[in-house]
């Protein structure tokens, strides 16, 4: 089970000074690791998680992404290249990628109709909190990717959280998780990481800009050709062999790194 709503909950409530608000957020933190937890189950289940996903649901999200991007006047890099991993991690193809990027620069625009679109999807998630909490969590990768979060950014995230009936704990909750994960990514340990994680782009031969049936097709090419089967009909002798399932191993792990990170199925 994910513990980081436990931890996100004791570090509001320290901040606060009284330990009986800590305890609260403790209780608060562990309800909200057991429905994550029981959301990512059933997602592991479903073979394409966009098929359980309502009709606007990426057109609204990533139309969002672009308003929340712009209202603090400015929208950077730093969002841009949030956006375009979200698509990634949704599994987006590139002519879906390329009509996600038109829905954030829709959202840009002025004329945004952002409470109409934010009713539309309230009502296809009518039964689905678990739905608009994973599209605030989506949201805030983006908006927390860049150093400082604007007010008139987090008034509209508000805003957002409203439309949707997203209390105040759960956004809190969400951006210290977030905010922990980000951490976490910049310590000895995240850059450990993060070697790992580029190590296996590099071992599949493709990019972190890959789409995800990309790396699929790299790894099964991979695998097809060095799998130690194919070698030993063709008269390879035992060193040949051996190698081929060294890499063969080093290929299958790589795969199951981006595979868990990038929730490829």
């Amino acid at each position: 089970m994910p513990y980081w709503g436990k931890i996100a909950g004791i570090t509001v409530g320290l901040a606060t000074g009284r330990i009986w608000i800590a305890l609260i957020g403790l209780i608060l933190g562990h309800q909200f690791d057991r429905g994550f937890a029981a959301w990512s189950s059933r997602a592991d289940r479903q073979p394409n998680p966009l098929e359980k996903l309502p009709p606007d649901f990426i057109s609204t999200l990533f139309q969002t992404m672009g308003f929340l991007a712009k209202s603090d006047g400015r929208v950077t890099e730093e969002e841009i290249r949030a956006a375009r991993v979200t698509m990634h991690r949704l599994g987006l193809g590139p002519v879906e990628a390329g009509e996600a990027m038109k829905c954030f620069e829709q959202g840009k625009k002025a004329s945004f109709p952002l409470h109409e679109r934010l009713h539309g999807l309230r009502r296809c998630t009518a039964r689905r909190a678990d739905l608009r909490l994973l599209f605030l969590r989506l949201l805030l990768k983006v908006s927390l990717s860049k150093a400082s979060l604007h007010r008139r950014e987090r008034a509209a995230l508000w805003t957002i959280c409203s439309e949707l009936d997203i209390g105040r704990v759960e956004l809190a909750q969400l951006e210290a998780i977030i905010r922990a994960q980000k951490g976490f990514r910049k310590s000895a340990a995240g850059n450990a990481d993060l070697r790992r994680l580029n190590g296996a782009y590099a071992v599949l031969g493709v990019q972190q800009s890959s789409t995800n049936i990309e790396i699929k097709q790299a790894y099964r090419r991979l695998m097809n050709r060095n799998h130690p089967d194919k070698l030993a009909g063709r008269g390879a002798d035992q060193g040949l062999a051996a190698a081929a399932s060294r890499r063969t191993r080093e290929i299958r792990e790589a795969y199951e790194m981006l595979k868990s990170r990038r929730s490829i199925r």
